[in-house]
């Protein structure tokens, strides 16, 4: 029988940073304002569009993302070192100056109008899902053990799909129901759940960051002590 505590285990770890990332809540304002000429019904189908396009971002960059790097001649662990300070400068970004990147947000989404054309860029590429999340993504991907089965490693990737899915099925609902959102949380809600998710990402940063420092270093004080004991 398979084991699928690796699956939760990947699930759990991937979702909260994925979600802390793409910010959702706090996306649903700026969607909400750039889509308020349109109908309700043009704002649903705009936001599953979203919804997908965000989808199909996560997963390319969490199953080919580390792989790709890889292949330039970049260790898993210097993945990992480099991910976790990217994603760990990225959530102090959000927790110190959350003003500063919804203005970014803002500007980026300047250019779009609601229509279909708009779904992909500029309200997936950069809005929702942008260099921040694909960076968190290959950092995830990079995080999978070493030496483990192909088993293991298939449920390792399901956890994190099943991570990416639930997080895209959230853009969906709450930008399809942004007026919803916006009237209940308003914008200082919004900013208290922003410094929330951007703390939870910095320790999640942090941690994917010591793990690469400890694979990297483990090996050089292996080889100081193995000589003294022989």
């Amino acid at each position: 029988m398979w084991d699928f505590s690796g699956a939760i285990q990947s699930f759990l770890i991937a979702f909260p940073a994925l979600f802390s990332i793409v910010n959702p809540l706090g996306i649903a304002l700026i969607y909400h304002q750039v889509t308020a000429g349109r109908s309700r019904a043009e704002r649903t189908v705009l936001a599953w569009r979203v919804a997908a396009y965000s989808l199909g971002v996560m997963l390319v960059s969490l199953w080919v993302g580390a792989t790709l790097i890889g292949f330039f001649g970049v260790t898993l662990s210097a993945l990992r070192v480099a991910g976790g300070l990217v994603v760990a400068v990225r959530a102090w970004e959000m927790l110190s100056a959350p003003e500063q990147s919804e203005g970014r947000k803002q500007e980026q989404a300047a250019t779009a109008s609601g229509a279909s054309d708009d779904a992909f860029f500029p309200l997936t590429m950069p809005l929702t899902t942008g260099p921040g999340t694909i960076s968190v993504a290959i950092a995830l991907s990079a995080s999978r053990p070493k030496n483990i089965s192909w088993v293991d490693l298939v449920l390792f990737f399901a956890g994190m799909s099943g991570a990416a899915i639930a997080v895209a099925l959230t853009i969906g609902f709450l930008y399809a129901s942004a007026d919803r959102v916006v009237s209940l949380l308003g914008q200082a809600g919004l900013r208290v759940v922003t410094r929330m998710s951007a703390f939870l990402l910095l320790c999640i940063g942090v941690q994917i960051c010591l793990t690469g420092v400890q694979e990297a270093l483990f090996p050089l004080f292996t080889n100081r002590i193995m000589p003294s004991n022989v």
